[in-house]
């Protein structure tokens, strides 16, 4: 299904924007590689969805219809993830996209073709921001890197509140301002030489330009921003040369949301904004660990430096719920790694290593944590994997055990709990 609806007074910026992503789809993708490989990531992970906005209890279960809103879904890595993971647990879903660029859309449309997976997607091309509301209310709505480009995103984000059940949630990406630097150097460079120029014309003078900066240059400098290098024109043209584009620091990801109505209830990875990640040393944290989840975040950006885009689940303000908790009759399971790998890597150094971005962190884990790896099999509780044990350790201090192997692997985006079934 498809639809079409283009607003003739839309502001200049908007213009700009449809007319990039027009000539320059992104991020570019070749329908054929749907045979291959499933883009996968987050938001989105749908793992992530039910623990981070439904308390563990996935909406879709028990043949339960649910409807979802992709807002600027590009050339559709999210679309085609979500519309994939429904079908693999053979949930009953509606997914509806909405984009301005028809190019980008044909692409996407092209893909979910590939994979048989049009029935439940609905294609409309236009801005979110007037037509969520049209379509909606959604269970979840996905937003990844669009609200930043839009000339006011406090009303698109808004827009998407105001689309949303209200026990529904929403995964969303913006910019990090400060593992961005360079990247903003470049784009008031490229309007200092030429503001109006777009397509062709503008990418090849950006080109050009970053051939020839100096290696004391930022942006040559920063390790931590790739896509220019690495993902071809519309990649190039995406990070350095985009007319709509503003950052955030983890302050203003908290205002930006609460403005609008909602909740943040965590960052992916959580790792990555706690201070004790990055400092060990109690004398000098004393007094920032003991501190509201907000401040212990933004400290936490400012020490790592090399986050380029945050990446959260948020939930309507007056929206309660929480995360489950590692008690004895939570199901805990793995994601994106494999557990029996990881327990005899365990087994062997007692610890675990994460990469996030050009930064190694080592964490430890507790001596029951290779067992305890080796029982998870995403079906058996807590209570269950303590009863396997023989003989049976301490139940105080399994609990205690698991609890900060869980807190390790759940901060790392490594494990997730759901209710017992």
């Amino acid at each position: 299904m498809s639809e079409t609806r283009k607003k003739p007074d839309e502001p200049k910026a908007s213009d700009k924007t449809r007319a990039q992503y027009e000539t320059f789809p992104y991020p570019a993708r070749d329908p054929k590689d749907e045979d291959q490989r499933l883009v996968v990531g987050s938001p989105g992970n749908w793992d992530e969805v039910v623990h981070f906005i439904f308390g563990g209890h996935d909406p879709s279960a028990n043949d339960k219809k649910i409807k979802i809103l992709v807002a600027g879904g590009g050339t559709g890595d999210a679309l085609v993830m979500l519309a994939q993971q429904a079908r693999d647990r053979k949930a009953k879903v509606e997914i509806v996209y909405i984009d301005l660029s028809e190019s980008s859309r044909e692409i996407a449309e092209a893909r979910i073709k590939r994979r048989n997976l049009e029935k439940n997607v609905k294609f409309v091309t236009g801005s979110f921001v007037d037509l969520a509301g049209k379509y909606g209310p959604f269970d979840y709505i996905d937003c990844c890197g669009v609200l930043h480009h839009l000339p006011d995103p406090d009303a698109g984000l808004k827009a998407l509140a105001d689309a949303l059940k209200p026990k529904g949630g929403m995964g969303l990406m913006v910019y990090g301002e400060l593992g961005r630097i360079g990247v903003y150097h470049m784009q008031e460079m490229m309007d200092r030489l030429s503001a109006e120029t777009g397509g062709r014309k503008r990418l090849n003078l950006g080109k050009a330009l970053f051939d020839s900066l100096p290696g004391t240059n930022w942006l040559k400098r920063n390790p931590f921003v790739n896509d220019h290098i690495q993902g071809g024109d519309s990649g190039f043209y995406d990070l350095l040369l985009h007319q709509q584009d503003r950052a955030y620091r983890v302050d203003e990801v908290f205002d930006f949301v609460e403005k609008a109505g909602l909740r943040l209830q965590q960052f992916i990875e959580p790792m990555r904004y706690d201070p004790t990640t990055y400092c060990s040393r109690h004398d000098v944290l004393d007094k920032a660990v003991h501190v509201p989840f907000r401040k212990r975040a933004a400290l936490a950006e400012l020490m790592a430096g090399n986050i380029t885009k945050h990446l959260f689940y948020v939930v309507k303000s007056e929206n309660k719920v929480k995360p489950p908790v590692p008690d004895r009759n939570a199901v805990p399971f793995f994601v994106r790694i494999d557990g029996a790998a990881l327990a005899r890597s365990v087994a062997k150094t007692g610890h675990i290593k994460i990469n996030f971005t050009g930064l190694s962190v080592t964490r430890s884990l507790p001596p029951a944590s290779p067992g305890i790896l080796t029982r998870i099999n995403g079906k058996r509780t807590v209570g269950q994997i303590y009863e396997m044990f023989d003989p049976r350790p301490d139940k105080y201090e399994f609990d205690a055990q698991f609890a900060v192997m869980y807190s390790v692997l759940n901060a790392a985006n490594l494990m997730y709990l759901h209710p017992e079934r």
